[in-house]
């Protein structure tokens, strides 16, 4: 079993920030980006929508968009990626040992940059409104164009939830902050700027039961804990601020951590517990929780666990045949599929006339793949499902629907969310998948359907 000089677990701007470094080090690291665990690879980013505090963007970026940047840059330097979860973590052993679900991996450092989630109430309409109105980010996505001159909700009682009510003001036309108790937990000085802001409106003693709308989020369900009265606030936005919850239970009972989870290290430095793991990102940080903070503190850890390596004589620096590597190529979107560059056999293509002529023609199994434009999961899955089409050499086909474009088709498929994935053969839907899911369950399913 090779060992390898860094493993890097998690995939958000920490984790691909670390990588750079420790690629253009010439220590070829080795990136787990997760899959499941902890939200989908790229973190949060991937679930947010414009990003307007990113620096070098002066006019904004979408959130995947500025991921996939990120992940290329990591990649042109050579990063390798393994797209899967890290299941178990064994930090009592040198080499460390960390297991996937295909393999074991030796490695002398470990940077952890799991990241943490966001609190969620579990709402009934939760998942379908995420990012579409609900967001864990009000500082990340409150001066957004969908949220402008909007009433917008806060959902909280603690410093956080006053300072991103304060904050929403800037934006919205009104902000009703929602309180479970009766008084805030937030500080004094805190609970003073919203208590005496005339453009926030208290809700006390009130739970969120649940949201509902068309497309974007439009209402907000509230009952009171007391007297049991409903009232439905007409809002575009609510931002929860009720805590987040770090991604470490891999690492209990094996490293030091705070009472809430967080890695523990010394303000402002990436070193653990442990000598050799090195702590980046969210996992660590329970106060900023920003992308631009993420990625420094993975510049960190990088040189960190460059050092330690150098000191402790485990380094081993590939060679490059090339000093400066070949810039990345560009992904190219499908084209809109029409009469004239229709391709009976071709593997991947797009919109509703591909899809009109394979669907009533092809006895291949068909993927439909359903995505909007700033559907981060899509982001993920689609070069994914990509893969799959590819290694079945001809044998399935897949049409990609842009459901903004396509909204009828979509409509008529019943789709409420993306990405939904649906599998027919000879008209007949065979399987349907929602969100993001392994590659293995998406080829097993066509597989299967080859059989038959």
């Amino acid at each position: 079993m090779n060992t390898e000089n860094i493993v890097i677990i998690g995939s958000g701007p920490a984790g691909y920030t670390a990588a750079i470094y420790a690629a253009r080090a010439n220590l070829q690291p080795l990136l787990i980006t997760g899959f499941v665990k902890g939200g989908i690879p790229g973190g949060q980013l991937m679930t947010t929508t414009f990003v307007e505090n990113y620096p070098g963007f002066p006019d904004g970026i979408m959130g995947p968009d500025l991921m996939d940047l990120i992940k290329a840059q990591a990649i042109r330097w050579g990063t390798k990626l393994l797209e899967d979860d890290a299941q178990e973590i064994d930090l009592r052993t040198k080499p460390f040992k960390v297991k996937t679900s295909i393999e074991t991996i030796e490695t002398h450092s470990i940077i952890i940059a799991t990241g943490a989630s966001a609190n969620k109430l579990g709402l009934p309409n939760e998942n379908k409104y995420w990012s579409k109105g609900i967001s864990a980010c009000a500082i990340c996505d409150g001066s957004t164009p969908q949220f402008r001159n909007e009433e917008l909700v806060v959902v909280g009682g603690g410093d956080s939830a006053c300072e991103e009510a304060v904050y929403l003001t800037k934006y919205g036309s009104h902000v009703h902050l929602i309180v479970r108790s009766d008084k805030l937990k937030a500080s004094k000085a805190m609970s003073d700027r919203v208590t005496k802001n005339p453009q926030i409106t208290i809700h006390w003693e009130n739970e969120i039961i649940d949201v509902d709308g068309s497309d974007w989020m439009e209402k907000i369900k509230l009952k009171n804990k007391n007297t049991k009265e409903k009232l439905t606030i007409t809002a575009k936005g609510l931002f929860y601020a009720i805590g987040h919850t770090p991604n470490s239970e891999l690492l209990k009972d094996q490293i030091s951590l705070t009472n809430n989870g967080y890695i523990v290290t010394e303000p402002g430095r990436p070193e653990t517990s442990i000598e050799g793991v090195f702590a980046a990102g969210d996992i660590a940080d329970s106060e900023w929780r920003q992308g631009i903070t993420a990625a420094g503190s993975g510049c960190k850890a990088a040189l960190a666990a460059e050092k330690w390596l150098s000191i402790n004589g485990l380094s081993s620096l590939i060679e490059r045949d090339d000093v400066e590597p070949a810039k990345m190529k560009k992904g190219v979107e499908a084209q809109e599929s029409n009469e004239e560059n229709f391709k009976f056999n071709g593997l991947w293509q797009k919109g509703s006339y591909a899809l009109r002529k394979l669907y009533h023609e092809s006895s291949k199994p068909l993927l439909v793949i359903y995505t909007s434009p700033n559907c981060g999961p899509c982001h993920v899955l689609k070069p994914q499902l990509k893969r799959v089409i590819k290694e079945l050499n001809g044998e399935a086909q897949a049409i990609e629907i842009d459901i903004d474009a396509e909204e009828e088709i979509a409509k008529q498929a019943g789709i409420n969310g993306t990405p939904t994935v649906q599998l027919f053969q000879k008209k007949e839907l065979k399987d349907q998948w929602k969100g993001v899911k392994q590659r293995s369950d998406f080829k097993k399913s066509i597989e299967k359907t080859l059989r038959n």
